[in-house]
């Protein structure tokens, strides 16, 4: 039986919308600090330029080196006049991840699971759904467990206008979708990056909700400016602090194992099996890091 994929393996912590129509952005992003694009062919492409930013998009794909960064289309829905030609196309381009906007049922994902299965370019494709409607909030779970799933964004802004909420700092009218999505994406272990922050020149906004992503257990924040990648790797990276306490908790487990313990204590607090998993999973991710500045 083949091991499950575990697609936390690589950092998520900033995840860059770039507009497929756009040359000079698509090759700037090749030298950005950023973990992951979202070579986005929906909401910022113009409906006069869908086709082109297709073909220019599969072409730079095609030949670009965007290094360890991972690469994410997201195409227009099946329901528009563009999904499929958008799939058409980047097809060619054996794409790394599809990327498909507001989804609502396992359905959805199983229709561009059995496209995907019928190209042999895309054998190995992803996909990720936009979490941006109440009715995909309700079936996240189903949707985490279909076919080739790899990732949740939210779509914070989509789901803001669907509720009808007012904005808060605190986001407490999302809360409730924002949960409902990391839950299921945890259960069937999936990325889950949290949704955008419109205000792209308030550093102290972004770090607040990066903040708050990350205490909740997001594992990065999408943007939509590179001035905000630096908050946002910070915020979703593990501290000096943290990776001292992992390898501290590690040593003293061990150290308490050796002598025919069960526990340890640090800090003044119970150290167990579950507390040593979670650190090795932080030392993992700083190590994952690592890798990736030094390319």
């Amino acid at each position: 039986m083949d091991r499950p994929v575990d697609h936390r393996a690589r950092p998520y912590r900033s995840v860059l919308y770039i507009p497929g129509s756009k040359d000079r952005a698509l090759q700037k992003a090749q030298t950005l600090a950023v973990d992951a694009i979202i070579f986005d062919l929906e909401d910022a492409v113009a409906v006069d330029e869908k086709a082109n930013a297709r073909h220019l998009l599969a072409e730079t794909l095609a030949t670009a080196d965007y290094g360890a960064r991972a690469k994410i289309v997201r195409i227009n829905g099946f329901d528009t006049d563009w999904g499929d030609a958008d799939l058409e196309v980047i097809s060619a381009a054996r794409p790394e991840a599809i990327l498909i906007p507001k989804v609502n049922t396992a359905a959805d994902v199983e229709a561009l699971a059995r496209k995907l299965d019928a190209r042999p370019e895309t054998a190995d494709t992803t996909i990720w759904t936009m979490m941006e409607t109440p009715l995909g909030m309700l079936n996240a779970q189903d949707i985490a467990a279909a076919p080739r799933m790899a990732g949740f964004i939210m779509g914070t802004n989509d789901l803001a206008k669907e509720l009808d909420c007012r904005y808060r700092p605190d986001r407490l009218p999302m809360l409730t979708g924002l949960s409902l999505c990391l839950l299921a994406a945890r259960a069937h272990g999936l990325v889950a990056v949290d949704g955008v922050y419109n205000a792209f020149k308030d550093d102290e906004g972004l770090q607040a909700e990066c903040t708050q992503g990350r205490d909740m257990g997001f594992d990065g924040k999408t943007l939509i400016h590179p001035a905000q990648v630096a908050i946002a790797n910070a915020a979703f990276a593990p501290s000096e602090a943290e990776l001292d306490l992992s390898r501290r908790q590690i040593a003293a487990f061990e150290e308490a194992e050796a002598k025919g313990l069960g526990i340890a204590v640090v800090d003044g607090k119970i150290v167990e099996n579950l507390h040593v998993a979670t650190a090795r999973q932080v030392l993992a991710k700083a190590e994952a890091i690592e890798a990736i500045a030094a390319e």
